[in-house]
């Protein structure tokens, strides 16, 4: 891939482009678990009634687990798009450290 400068509508739309990728597997991975869990209730109520230190599963998973589900796909997202902007810079810049036009 050519170099471009890291300042450029170039530069800009491939870090846009890949952090909106980013961005929608993310989204995707938060909405199966929270639309997962209401259909793991319907389809398996046996299986989500067993009693996990005196909660029922749908309630430890909901109470317990939900929330640091969601602080993991952020930290997640967050270190993947800082990674996604270094990884643009490096590529835009040349081997004397200058930035590329």
């Amino acid at each position: 891939m050519p170099k471009h400068d890291i300042h450029s509508e170039a530069f800009l739309h491939s870090l846009m482009r890949r952090q909106l990728r980013l961005s929608i597997a993310c989204a995707a991975t938060f909405l199966i678990a929270l639309l997962g869990l209401p259909l793991l209730n319907y389809f398996f109520p046996d299986a989500m009634a067993f009693r996990v230190f005196g909660f029922t599963l749908t309630w430890f998973v909901l109470g317990v687990l939900f929330f640091p589900f969601v602080w993991l796909i952020a930290w997640v997202f967050i270190r993947r798009s800082i990674a996604l902007e270094e990884a643009e810079v490096r590529e835009a810049t040349n081997e004397d450290g200058q930035v590329g036009r």
